[in-house]
């Protein structure tokens, strides 16, 4: 594990109906073709919950007005090591599209995604189908 630099990211968990949002990584993006919860990096002087509600504005246009801190997990992939702030949203503005070129798919939290989550989520989805 790299651990002389790590990236503080945000990811939301959006629910809408008892499902969860997740999106691809479009081509051009490490990581291309791999299915994760929509966020991003938190830029220098935000904080967590300015940069989730940034990242989603930018990446699916909706605005976050009811979220809630849930988790943290560091993982370490073989290019990076990510600090990832895990949160609930269950209140936006607007219709989640995907503005940087990802696809969406509403997911249930009990069966088992039929697309390829990045490594980082794979437990977090476990927890998700127990709550």
């Amino acid at each position: 594990m790299n651990t002389a630099k790590i990236t503080d990211v945000v990811a939301g968990i959006i629910w809408r109906d008892g499902r969860f949002l997740a999106v691809d990584r479009p081509e051009g993006k490490a990581m291309a073709g791999w299915w994760e919860f929509p966020g991003g990096k938190v830029n220098e002087g935000e904080t967590y919950g300015q940069a989730l509600a940034r990242e989603l504005h930018e990446e699916l246009g909706i605005t976050p007005t009811e979220f809630d801190y849930w988790r943290e997990k560091v993982h370490a992939y073989e290019h990076a090591t990510v600090r990832l702030r895990f949160y609930h949203v269950r209140v936006f503005l607007g219709e989640p599209r995907g503005l940087e070129g990802q696809r969406l798919k509403w997911l249930s939290p009990h069966e088992p995604p039929d697309v390829p989550f990045l490594p980082a989520d794979e437990e977090v989805l476990a927890q998700l189908a127990r709550l």
